[in-house]
């Protein structure tokens, strides 16, 4: 029997936001409130490595098909029709990468290239309701472009910056993070034409919820900033920065819609995440910022945790450790939200090969239930029952899928982790302690046999590079297979 899908009211959604006291209008709700990323630079972390975490909040019921993209040589003069009918200019050639595809969403899909450019993206609502738009603006393309085109974090700025300038933004703000081996970026994009990035300092970490959270910008330092010349003159004319009575220019206090800046979910995820991986104590209602600095330095694991949390151990848990029941109905706006859809751990290392050291760590759906798994970019395909087609159909079908990707069959193994999410929430202090341990004994076993593992990779990877593809293959296969095999034993 085909599954109706289950689609949220207008009136419900309305009645949410005003219980959770967020000013954010109905046009700005292009997926879940709940995505969350986190940046460590390379002097922050414990083996040198750029790190970039992020949970995928969506909600409805979706899907994630995971692709991996070869290089392809395009005609000259070619044209990219955009989703708003805009006409980009093709390139010559474009990047190999992996994509983290959700059919029919606009600002949900992530992307880590041949390069180490990694990229994905948390909603952040801005005050300009009519920006100037060329051809209907660009919207699902930008991170594309990036991931196609960039050979560094910087790079991929860049070209997203040269994007807006032209085209414009079509909708309503969101700040991209990118990412390579040797830095990341925050790029704030505002409604239209605007924009500003600002690089994560390198013994940083940088966390970020829903909200803006660049405050003072100085481009002339083209190696900490980038952005639209005239970010500061334009929030002057449209009477966001008084330059005489504000002080300092500041650009999310300008630029932000207030609701966002003021929303408690926001604020609750932006302080768990600065207290769980900065070793700090600040208060709720302390003023964050941008990035700081750890007390000490930031390993996989660490950032494995934050991703997991649902404030344990604080004040906000209302489940008290589960005792009291779901988290995920008794908290508000958790890091590890009940919408989650996929989560992902980008280790990027600059002194190893890049079909080695770029390495992405994959939970699928929830990360409370599910292991990180590390998929090498070296691997030569994705595992199987992890797609539906293959990635030139899905190209050309984002927007318009097959119905039928959206039953929950065996054939897809994103549905397995979504029946497990739905196993565990029927009772979860007694569930969630089983699919835990199990979970824990393969995460632990697969992150302390990396070290040996990637010793090997890279004795054989000067003697022949297409063995060492073919062992990435089959060991990155093998832990996801395993994954599925849990997720079922445990729903069967």
């Amino acid at each position: 029997m085909r599954k109706k899908r289950f689609l949220i009211p207008h009136y419900f959604i309305v009645i949410t936001l005003f219980f959770y006291g967020n000013s954010y209008t109905q046009d700005s709700i292009e997926k879940g409130f709940n995505c969350f990323s986190m940046l460590v630079g390379k002097n922050a972390s414990v083996d040198g490595s750029v790190m970039f975490a992020h949970n995928e909040d969506d909600s409805g019921e979706q899907l994630v098909n995971y692709y991996k993209v070869q290089r392809v040589k395009h005609k000259l003069g070619g044209k990219i029709i955009a989703k708003n009918g805009a006409e980009i200019p093709q390139v010559e050639e474009t990047n190999s990468y992996f994509w983290f595809e959700m059919p029919k969403m606009e600002f949900s899909d992530s992307y880590i290239n041949e390069w180490g450019v990694a990229i994905a993206s948390d909603q952040c609502t801005s005050r300009e309701k009519d920006g100037e738009l060329k051809d209907g603006g660009i919207t699902y393309w930008l991170r594309r472009l990036v991931a196609e085109r960039a050979k560094s974090a910087k790079q991929g700025v860049k070209i997203a910056g040269k994007l807006i300038e032209e085209y414009g933004y079509a909708s309503c703000g969101r700040t991209y993070v990118i990412a390579d081996q040797n830095e990341g970026w925050m790029l704030a994009v505002v409604n239209g034409k605007h924009w500003v990035a600002k690089r994560v300092p390198d013994d940083h970490v940088a966390v970020i919820p829903n909200y803006y959270t660049i405050g003072e910008i100085n481009l002339a330092d083209t190696t900490n900033y980038l952005g639209a010349a005239d970010i500061v003159e334009y929030a002057i004319t449209k009477g966001w920065y008084d330059p005489d009575h504000d002080g300092k220019f500041h650009f999310a206090r300008a630029y932000s819609d207030s609701g966002t800046l003021k929303s408690k979910g926001n604020i609750h995820r932006m302080w768990r995440g600065v207290n769980l991986i900065a070793g700090k104590n600040f208060a709720i209602n302390d003023s964050f910022p941008f990035s700081l600095k750890p007390e000490k330095k930031i390993s996989l694991q660490d950032l494995m945790k934050v991703m997991r949390d649902h404030y344990e151990g604080t004040k906000l848990d209302n489940s008290q450790n589960y005792e009291k029941g779901n988290p995920y109905k008794l908290n508000r706006s958790t890091i590890c939200a009940g919408s989650n859809k996929y989560s992902f751990i980008a280790q990027l290392r600059s002194w190893l090969p890049l079909e080695i050291g770029t390495v992405v760590w994959l939970a699928q759906r929830r990360t409370d239930s599910q292991p990180f798994i590390p998929w090498y970019f070296g691997i030569s395909k994705i595992p199987d029952g992890f797609a539906y087609g293959n990635y030139e159909l899905a190209l050309k079908k984002h927007f318009d899928p097959p119905e039928f990707y959206y039953e929950k069959t065996h054939e897809h193994a994103f549905w397995a982790f979504v029946k497990l999410a739905e196993w565990v929430d029927d009772d979860y202090i007694n569930r969630i302690k089983k699919v835990q341990k199990k979970r824990d004994e393969l995460e632990t076993k697969v992150v302390n046999n990396q070290i040996q593992f990637e010793k090997r990779v890279i004795k054989l990877y000067s003697e022949s590079p297409q063995a060492v593809k073919n062992m990435l293959t089959i060991y990155s296969s093998e832990l996801a297979e395993k994954t599925l095999k849990i997720a079922k034993e445990f729903t069967n």
